[in-house]
């Protein structure tokens, strides 16, 4: 392909990134306030199914950054060269997907912010959005804003397995729990909606950023969401990870809410799972690092609609070891037990075999990672694939030997809360 031309410059503080986008088919990774969000495609990769899929994008990644010609006046994390990317959760699903976007906006929330720029060759790049106030040098022709629509009504479908019979499976799951040696699946279902024009990406991101303003709220291909969930993020030699296992909802008042709190510590099923977790986390990661700091027990994580379970994890990478940039942390750390379960290829056969459909890229790896190594990826949840008026939502609940199977309905309805919240209104 031709070489990749790269401008990155400082600008003024853009305020609301989601704001900024020109468009509807829009990359985003932002926190908080701060993150990454791009538009346009300067160049991109869609893989086929493998085990191989993380090692081949790298490897076309690789070749992309080091043929391009990169003048960055920024240098810092997200700066420069970055490519977004959201991968399947089975290797044996098509469509992982790597993309370097034409323009990128980045905000770190320390007073930096800057704009990206990707053309081929020598060519000017795309315009800058018009609330930055051609903080950019503009190109010819200009890149037209299109303000997004509000959403129509949506109407909501089935997915794969109907309530009914996704209890039936959570019950068969308890049952292969309790038979073997499997400890743990996760088991997802899933849901449509249909509007009456096509879903533009921006309103429901923006929403997903209101409401949950400590998730991850990201986009790459159409899929959509706010995670809670940090698979990996690398800065430099150091690697910090929030794992999630282990659910209770928010009570109505401070009373009920720290009663809920105390039952899910307490909770020997939640912090089962939990362990499990955490574990596998420990063993994907440890062999990559001099040092690995885990938190000894979990401590609550509360979002506006659930409370979790969560386990900070902070290391420092291999000395001497291979340069491993956060997309090949990702690979690595892929997939833990919060998704999938433990053992995981026992795990994986029994989610194959149990839920009637494909993930995709549901509870794969989402993020970004630029051309030094560094990035951030977490694991798409609380999440919808969009395509055109229709959106297809997940969500999942990790089954043990002493899960419930209408519990973990319950469960599983209050996680599409988000995502449908953000749809509707």
């Amino acid at each position: 392909m031709t070489a990749l031309t790269v401008r990155t410059v400082a600008v003024p503080d853009p305020g609301d990134l989601l704001a900024q986008l020109p468009q509807p088919d829009v990359v985003a990774w932002v926190q908080r306030g701060a993150g990454l969000v791009g538009w346009g495609e300067a160049a991109r990769i869609t893989l086929p199914a493998g085990e191989d899929r993380f090692t081949a994008a790298e490897k076309w990644l690789g070749s992309v950054f080091d043929g391009a010609r990169v003048q960055d006046r920024v240098r810092l994390r997200g700066s420069g060269a970055v490519a977004f990317g959201s991968f399947t959760f089975d290797a044996s699903s098509d469509g992982s997907v790597l993309i370097v976007p034409q323009a990128v906006l980045g905000r770190d929330g320390h007073g930096n912010a800057w704009l990206t720029t990707v053309s081929p060759g020598g060519d000017d790049p795309p315009q800058t959005p018009p609330a930055l106030g051609g903080a950019a040098r503009p190109p010819k022709p200009p890149w037209p804003f299109v303000a997004p629509r509000p959403l129509a009504q949506v109407r909501w479908h089935d997915g794969s397995l109907p309530a009914p019979q996704w209890e039936q499976a959570v019950a068969e799951a308890v049952a292969a729990i309790k038979a073997g040696s499997l400890r743990k699946v996760v088991l997802a279902q899933d849901q449509y909606a249909t509007a009456a024009e096509d879903i533009d990406a921006r309103v429901p991101l923006r929403r997903l950023a209101d409401r949950y303003p400590d998730c991850f709220t990201f986009a790459c291909d159409g899929l959509i969401g706010a995670t809670p969930e940090l698979l990996i993020r690398r800065d430099g030699g150091e690697v910090s990870a929030l794992v999630l296992a282990g659910t209770a909802p928010r009570g109505g008042d401070t009373a009920a809410d720290e009663a809920l709190g105390r039952w899910l510590l307490a909770s020997a099923k939640d912090t089962e799972e939990h362990a499990y977790a955490v574990e596998s986390m420990r063993e994907a990661l440890g062999p990559l690092c001099d040092t690995l700091d885990i938190e000894p027990r979990p401590a609550l994580v509360k979002l506006p609609n659930l409370q979790h379970l969560g386990t900070r994890v902070h290391g420092t990478l291999a000395a001497g070891g291979p340069a491993r940039s956060a997309l090949a942390l990702a690979a690595a750390v892929h997939p833990t037990a919060a998704v999938c379960g433990t053992p995981t290829g026992a795990a994986l056969e029994l989610i194959r075999e149990l839920e009637h459909m494909d993930r995709e890229r549901y509870a794969g790896a989402v993020g970004w990672v630029d051309a030094d190594g560094n990035g951030e990826w977490g694991i798409a949840l609380r999440c919808a694939q969009l395509s055109g008026r229709t959106a297809r939502l997940f969500a999942g609940c990790g089954i043990v030997a002493g899960s419930d199977p209408a519990t973990e309905l319950a469960e599983a309805q209050v996680k599409f809360r988000p995502m449908r919240g953000a749809l509707e209104s």
